[in-house]
């Protein structure tokens, strides 16, 4: 987490890119759809930042906040490089068929071809806007590896559960996987951060130290307090647009909008028949 951080805010402070300082907020996961081990970052980050001096709000080119081809680089330098570091501190332990790699020979070797291949850092605008990222991080930020709704049965034969094989496409991808229940706990449990470690991690101006004083500055230098009364007053005069409704969930399959295109009323409920004279 860390070095995904640093490499953001270094290269957005590089006036040949941005020459800001931005925020970040960053979730970390850990497994993937079969609960294989699988860390990995998701981060948001405002399209812009604030200068060096804090003086002006420095927004990004439309569609575009920073080469994907310069992040990966500088990403694969500082965790090679930390890597290295922790090896020569012994601070990394290896286990089983990696056990020869306490040598520090064996060690560069084994990191010399991941100094040669591209390394891929993804960063896009959200389809549905910032609010169906928020809510997409949000289904994952307080659990662990598996929601209850995926879980299918627990038998003699093990832990049956739904998984999705992203190479795959259309209704292939959605199948199942049964484990046995020793490797269902054990892969359960590779995913349960240790004492301390936290999930959620702050980064530039949304650092915790400074946060609130930097987003006060921001909302200044955006005029914060007339956009917001130019807002309600809009909000109160605005006729609501009946034409299209978006959910606030997000779609659980893309990820994008969810639009009301037609709204079906119930049925009525039949009258109860009549009794007495008025049946016949």
């Amino acid at each position: 987490m860390r070095a995904s951080a640093d490499t953001v805010i270094r290269i957005a402070a590089d006036p040949k890119h941005l020459g800001a300082r931005v925020g970040i907020t960053s979730v970390l996961h850990t497994w993937g759809s079969a609960m294989t081990h699988h860390p990995h970052v998701h981060m948001i980050v405002p399209g812009g930042g604030l200068s060096a001096d804090r003086s002006k709000w420095i927004a990004c080119r439309r569609n575009f906040f920073l080469s994907v081809r310069v992040l990966s680089r500088l990403y694969r330098r500082l965790i090679l490089e930390g890597l290295d570091r922790l090896h020569r501190a012994g601070r990394l332990k290896f286990f089983d068929d990696y056990t020869e790699l306490v040598d520090s020979t064996t060690f560069a070797r084994f990191l010399h071809p991941l100094r040669q291949i591209d390394w891929v850092v993804y960063a896009k605008e959200p389809f549905a806007g910032p609010r169906a990222v928020l809510a997409y991080l949000s289904r994952y930020t307080h659990r662990v590896a598996i929601a209850n709704s995926r879980l299918i049965r627990m038998d003699a034969r093990g832990v049956t559960f739904r998984v999705k094989d992203y190479r795959k496409d259309g209704p292939a991808r959605h199948t199942t996987m049964t484990l046995t229940a020793a490797e269902f706990i054990r892969r359960f449990l590779i995913h349960v951060l240790p004492k301390g470690q936290h999930r959620i991690r702050h980064y530039g101006f949304l650092g915790n130290g400074n946060r609130a004083a930097n987003i006060a500055r921001i909302r200044a230098l955006w005029g914060g307090d007339r956009l917001q009364r130019s807002s309600d007053s809009d909000e109160s005069t605005r006729e609501p647009d009946t034409s299209r409704r978006i959910l606030a969930l997000p779609c659980p399959c893309c990820g994008g909008q969810l639009v009301i295109i037609e709204t079906i009323a119930p049925l009525q409920p039949r009258p109860p028949p009549p009794r007495g004279r008025d049946a016949a």
